[in-house]
């Protein structure tokens, strides 16, 4: 419609028709007179407004799911990424208890050996290749480490420096089957060379064939010359079998080593050797034997058993009275025979 004088002026008369319909129908209550034509209406348009609105509400209803799925979608991302954050805090929180509690041990251990030590981390594993058994630690000739050097963590042997790169190194593990150390018994002293098996037991040849060795007696790496590879004293394990001695010159046992070395960690380098041999006094302290509970039980004969072993002691005695009482008058001495022999 074009803005023109009569346009705004039938807009102005029909604002004012409404005005006064309305008017009239607020003052007319229940009798309005466009009752009737709102009643029309509400029959015409209204099957159309419930069409319009079966069709529209659930678009406008998807419309505020999308809305209400995307805020709903970033709150569980903040979520998520809370609890992400949360475990990682936890688990670096737990590792790191971990880390220190073996770098207390081992700064414990070379204490007792007066060990002079660099601090390393285990940062990977030798390849699977073969039948090697290393691991590289994070400390290399920058940081004093040189080659033939002892490794060592809080539990006791680890191996030896073989590599030394300027910020790493190679140690070949105790395990290792080309891996050999000298030990020494403790208590005995008796002398040995230990070897590498894998994942099974060390084999120490004992240069005494008659040494006496338990199940149990412990070992300790006994030092090599100049200390390098091996300074003495460093626990290497508990004795776990002993071979029957068949004569031979050298007596076979086999160690269970201190070290687990599918799960190392913190490790230290013995850059500094104890001045004297240190010999078990590195040693963990030796566990206690647990005392075995005795248990004593007395059987207490019932009333009713005493009752009854009592009426059988009764019975016996009376038994043997009228025994003794029969006994006793057909032994009777008869008095005329007893005259008869008098002269």
């Amino acid at each position: 419609m074009r803005d023109t004088k009569e346009s705004r002026l039938l807009l102005v008369l029909l604002i004012a028709i409404a005005f006064a319909l309305i008017t009239v129908d607020i003052r007319g209550g229940e009798d309005s007179p466009v009752q009737g034509a709102r009643r029309a209406a509400a029959t015409v348009f209204g099957p159309i407004e419930n069409g319009l609105s079966s069709v529209v509400n659930p678009v406008g209803n998807a419309v505020s799911a999308v809305r209400d799925s995307g805020e709903r979608h970033d709150r569980l991302a903040a979520l998520e990424k809370e609890n992400a954050e949360l475990k990682a805090k936890l688990g670096s929180d737990a590792r790191n208890r971990s880390r220190l509690a073996q770098l207390d041990g081992m700064l414990k251990l070379a204490g007792r050996g007066q060990y002079g030590i660099k601090g390393a981390q285990v940062i990977a594993i030798g390849a699977a290749q073969g039948f090697s058994w290393t691991v590289t630690i994070d400390v290399g000739s920058r940081d004093g480490i040189q080659r033939d050097m002892t490794v060592l963590n809080a539990d006791g042997l680890v191996g030896r420096v073989t590599t030394v790169g300027p910020d790493s190194a190679t140690v070949l593990l105790a395990n290792d089957p080309d891996f050999t150390v000298g030990t020494r018994l403790e208590g005995t002293g008796e002398l040995g060379f230990a070897s590498g098996q894998g994942d099974r037991p060390l084999r120490v040849e004992l240069l005494n064939g008659k040494a006496e060795v338990k199940k149990g007696d412990r070992l300790v790496t006994f030092g090599s010359q100049g200390d390098k590879p091996f300074v003495p004293g460093v626990p290497v394990g508990v004795v776990s079998r002993v071979e029957a001695s068949g004569g031979d010159l050298t007596r076979t046992v086999y160690v269970t080593p201190y070290v687990g070395f599918s799960k190392l960690d913190i490790v230290g380098v013995v850059v500094q050797a104890p001045k004297k041999d240190p010999r078990d006094a590195v040693l963990p302290p030796e566990p206690k034997p647990t005392s075995t509970p005795t248990v004593t039980v007395t059987v207490t004969p019932s009333a009713r058993a005493d009752d009854a072993y009592a009426s059988d002691e009764d019975e016996s005695y009376d038994g043997n009275r009228d025994t003794a009482g029969d006994t006793g008058g057909g032994e009777e001495p008869d008095a005329r025979s007893t005259d008869s022999q008098q002269p």
